[in-house]
């Protein structure tokens, strides 16, 4: 099953934020970073950190793809 973040990267354009504010905001890895990147699945811990720093929900940011 494919993950697409195409929402996460929507929302950082209104938010007026690049990936590396969004990095330095939640606390999370350049890795986690790149395989986002790339559309592969990252750790839950990584997405409630990316969700907390936003102010959203887990699926404000991101869907799995069939």
């Amino acid at each position: 099953m494919a993950v697409s973040y195409d929402k996460l990267w929507k929302m950082l354009i209104d938010k007026k934020l690049n990936r590396t504010e969004l990095k330095e905001l939640s606390g999370i890895s350049f890795n986690v970073l790149a395989r986002m990147g790339k559309e592969e699945p990252v750790s839950m811990e990584s997405m409630d950190k990316i969700c907390t720093a936003l102010g959203c929900s887990i699926g404000d940011v991101m869907e799995f793809k069939h």
